[in-house]
């Protein structure tokens, strides 16, 4: 039996990898986990909530347990201490103030744990806790670390700590 050694050339072998590659592609843009979609969605909601100056919103997603460390390292211990402490911000000086989150890692320990990892840059307030200093002329800059678990269907914050991005040092005068 004699095989046919005609040579495959360009147009040809474009065709043939893309139709082979096609459903790679497709897959790449599948989120890893389907919970990935669902706790991006609840950073995305928080973010919306702190720009409408929303306490109740901002804090509907911290387990009725949870503790939260703010910037100061003050401890709030439960939602409702969280959102009580949240509205006092927002009434006063971050009343003004726009956050934008990214989310930096997200990592699932388990099917039903998740250690989200965000940063924050935060503009317009009027002032900040003591011992915190804007990063930057007008911009503070936190990270904040969530622990996440899953009960009952729904993702919840089971703890948070919010961490000041402190300024460069200054170079030393000559």
């Amino acid at each position: 039996m004699m095989l046919n050694r005609t040579p495959v050339s360009g147009p040809y072998v474009a065709l043939v990898l893309s139709l082979m590659l096609a459903p790679v592609a497709a897959l790449a843009d599948e989120p890893r986990n389907p919970e990935e979609t669902t706790l991006r969605q609840l950073i995305a909601a928080q973010t919306e909530a702190w720009n409408r100056h929303d306490a109740a919103q901002w804090s509907k997603d911290f387990a009725p347990d949870a503790d939260f460390v703010n910037i100061a390292g003050t401890v709030f211990q439960g939602r409702a201490e969280i959102e009580k402490r949240h509205a006092g911000i927002f009434a006063s000086i971050f009343k003004n103030s726009r956050t934008q989150v990214t989310v930096r890692r997200l990592v699932f320990l388990g099917p039903d744990i998740a250690v989200v990892d965000t940063d924050h840059e935060v503009t317009g307030h009027e002032g900040l806790p003591p011992g915190v200093q804007n990063t930057e002329d007008g911009v503070l800059r936190t990270r904040m670390r969530y622990v996440m678990r899953k009960a009952e269907g729904k993702w919840l914050i089971a703890a948070g700590q919010n961490t000041d991005v402190k300024p460069a040092p200054k170079a030393p005068k000559k």
